[in-house]
């Protein structure tokens, strides 16, 4: 597809490509690693990302541009780009796993060649900034891709320290089964747990699966890449945000219909989150539970949070497009397909 014909497509598009899956995994593929945001500074941590790939049976690829550096980006939007293309050319690349997130993906996302994409369909794997590309494969490549680990978190940890997060990565990665159900680890004792489920409103859903990071989502609202939650199981989740930035970012939501013009919600957590050094400062404040409440709780669908989804050290890999069910009630969901195939 010519960059002038993505320009076209309107943020009301009616319909997505059909979608296409990539191919299982398997021990011994090569997966390329690219840097779409912002750059990894310090050498070591390219080395625990090779190491973590190896860790998993697969052959790490860096991309050539993998150590580049502009400001707060990794190299220059043509460089990242050419590393995001090369990874989907090269036949010998099964998958393509972002090393982090931060910054920078939105700036590719009206020069690539989607039909490129489409045609090389790949595992694709990230989370945060990297929801952008989610989105935008989603919209007008059709490709399942994949929200999850990036291989380095920032500070040079790594997800897959964690075998919550491992196994059920080899289970959406490697397995082109129905995925089936998905919720918070399992704790010892239920008052001490790290993770909770909180109902925001009660029921059922069924929908394609799709979201991402809330302040991505938000900040591609009206434009051709903006998530079409319709009838969709629209999931989202957010760290380091003050309430109130919560608030704002759900209500713009709210105000767009896309929590509404959903089957259901899932908020994950919030990591982080709170009162924050509110500038102007209030007074008081409200909880991010509150805000979930009162604002993804007017949506008349079922919704639940808590979710661990994105910037959480227990991680769960959610395959975009495919459809799910979830059950605000107990906090499942439960995905009816595999992601790959």
């Amino acid at each position: 597809m010519a960059v002038g014909a993505q320009a076209a497509v309107r943020a009301d598009a009616p319909a997505a490509p059909a979608l296409i899956k990539p191919a299982p995994l398997h021990t011994g593929d090569t997966v390329g690693l690219i840097t779409p945001s912002s750059n990894v500074a310090d050498p070591a941590e390219l080395e625990l990302a090779v190491r973590a790939v190896r860790y998993l049976g697969l052959n790490p690829r860096l991309g050539r541009n993998t150590n580049k550096r502009r400001g707060y980006l990794a190299g220059t939007v043509q460089e990242r780009l050419d590393d995001l293309h090369a990874m989907f050319r090269d036949p010998d690349v099964r998958g393509i796993w972002c090393i982090r997130g931060g910054y920078g993906a939105p700036q590719l996302l009206d020069q690539i060649d989607y039909s490129l994409v489409r045609a090389n369909p790949k595992v694709f794997l990230g989370y945060s900034d990297i929801t952008a590309l989610h989105l935008a494969f989603n919209r007008l490549a059709g490709l399942v891709t994949f929200h999850g680990p990036v291989v380095i978190f920032h500070g040079g940890v790594t997800h897959l320290s964690s075998s919550y997060t491992v196994g059920n990565l080899q289970r959406v990665l490697f397995q082109t089964g129905p995925i089936g159900r998905l919720t918070i680890p399992p704790a010892p004792n239920p008052l001490a747990a790290q993770h909770r489920i909180q109902t925001i409103r009660p029921g059922q859903a069924h929908g394609r699966l799709i979201g991402g990071n809330l302040s991505l989502i938000a900040s591609l609202m009206g434009t051709p890449y903006e998530v079409d939650s319709r009838n969709a199981i629209l999931f989202t989740e957010e760290i380091g945000e003050a309430a109130y930035r919560v608030d704002r970012m759900l209500t713009q939501l709210r105000l767009a219909g896309k929590l509404n013009a959903a089957a259901g919600v899932v908020f994950g957590e919030c990591t982080e989150c709170g009162s924050g050094d509110c500038k102007p400062a209030f007074d008081s404040t409200l909880s991010v539970t509150e805000v979930l409440n009162g604002i993804i709780g007017q949506a008349r669908v079922p919704a639940f949070s808590g979710l661990t989804i994105g910037h959480t050290a227990e991680q769960l890999t959610l395959p975009v497009g495919v459809p799910a069910t979830i059950d605000a009630d107990r906090g499942e969901l439960v995905i009816e397909e595999g992601g790959v195939a």
